[in-house]
């Protein structure tokens, strides 16, 4: 999947969550050396179990709209976290005490936090490597012969 339609697919769910007025929603971007199962996780807080429920109903909801089903949802009957998982992102929505009890933020300090507004700007390209210069090698003996030269005169 390329970057941009993951990060879209992410901001998707956020606005979902914000829709349903979700709390404390948090992007992560865990990167390959934070995690090498998902690239992002959304997190949000719910102020009850319907909102909850809710909060997760919408994500659903409007991801299905664009064609993304999730692979796995759990905790959907009690609604203390519910974990929806997309397989290149994660969506947890918690209570309030139970996101305070697990803490995920504190247990994926490494990952790269991000704001809803960076996920509608284009990812980043990676930097270009610049390719070392390749001169032919009778230029590069001549260049050999030259400094002798100029050295044999310094010396002089």
């Amino acid at each position: 999947m390329k970057k941009n339609e993951l990060r879209a697919q992410v901001a998707i769910a956020v606005r979902a969550c914000q829709d349903k007025k979700a709390t404390d929603i948090s992007i992560l971007h865990l990167g390959a050396q934070a995690s090498g199962f998902t690239d992002y996780f959304v997190l949000c807080s719910g102020a009850n179990p319907r909102q909850v429920q809710a909060i997760a109903d919408a994500v659903d909801e409007k991801l299905s709209a664009a064609g993304v089903q999730p692979k796995h949802t759990e905790g959907y009957t009690h609604a203390e976290w519910i974990l929806m998982d997309y397989v290149d992102f994660v969506v947890h929505i918690f209570s309030e005490t139970a996101r305070k009890f697990y803490d995920l933020e504190r247990l994926w300090k490494s990952a790269k936090r991000l704001q809803p507004a960076d996920l509608e700007m284009p990812a980043p390209k990676p930097a270009a490597k610049k390719a070392a210069s390749k001169r032919p090698a009778q230029t590069r003996k001549a260049s050999r012969k030259r400094g002798a030269t100029i050295r044999r005169r310094k010396s002089s």
